[in-house]
């Protein structure tokens, strides 16, 4: 509300949204809406589409960033209101290479660039693979505190468990960008430690550099 209110919205632009940049196995798929909006319409979905392809043309170096369309079945008539609804105008948009429905078990094999949802199912999502990743971590670490064998194996994979712990904890990402504000705001997670802060410093140089909010208003305001 404080960046809503303070900066204001980009022209053409209703609802700004939360776009999370989520590992895959072919990189990086943002992710959005991830918390801004519980309650969305279709338009809201359409407008985060060419937002997060605009993100991922200037971020992820995708030159036609293909999206789709979180719901609970690839089959266009699959889902809520809010899906179908949003389902018809992506595909009627000339705009966006749109790939249609996803389901969440795709979304981690980096199946599109982006992936667009209301922010309250984005928000159960993000919250739920992080809650996935630590649980996982807990059971490999219990496994390995089992037996002498196991401990040597686990030093022997150190380096290799560094790095996926690197690649998946929301910490190394630092913030997620509010897409559609007419200036940068980054929301950082609530359990951010310094690592996290200093690391959403740097995305947020990063955004600057690339001139984003300006190349973001150029397209939306055309739109």
């Amino acid at each position: 509300a404080a960046a809503l209110f303070g900066l204001g919205r980009i022209k053409g632009i209703d609802r700004p949204v939360i776009a999370t940049p989520m590992p895959t196995v072919n990189g990086i798929t943002v992710m959005l809406d991830s918390g801004a909006n519980s309650n969305s319409k279709p338009k809201h979905l359409v407008q985060g589409a060419l937002m997060g392809a605009e993100y991922a043309k200037l971020l992820l170096g995708k030159e036609n960033p293909t999206v789709g369309l979180l719901n609970i079945g690839e089959e266009e008539t699959k889902g809520n209101e809010l899906t179908r609804e949003t389902y018809s105008l992506l595909k009627q948009n000339k705009d966006i290479d749109f790939q249609g429905n996803i389901e969440s078990t795709k979304i981690m094999d980096g199946e599109v660039d982006v992936v667009v949802t209301d922010g309250y199912t984005g928000n159960v999502l993000l919250k739920t693979s992080e809650g996935v990743g630590k649980f996982i971590f807990h059971v490999v670490k219990e496994s390995v505190m089992e037996s002498w064998i196991s401990k040597i194996g686990a030093l022997l994979m150190k380096g290799a468990i560094k790095k996926v712990k690197k690649k998946t904890e929301a910490s190394e990402y630092g913030g997620a960008i509010f897409l559609g504000l007419s200036e940068l705001s980054l929301k950082a997670h609530g359990n951010s430690d310094s690592r996290a802060i200093m690391n959403a410093l740097k995305v947020a140089s990063k955004f600057i550099e690339l001139n984003f909010i300006e190349e973001l208003r150029k397209t939306m305001e055309v739109e």
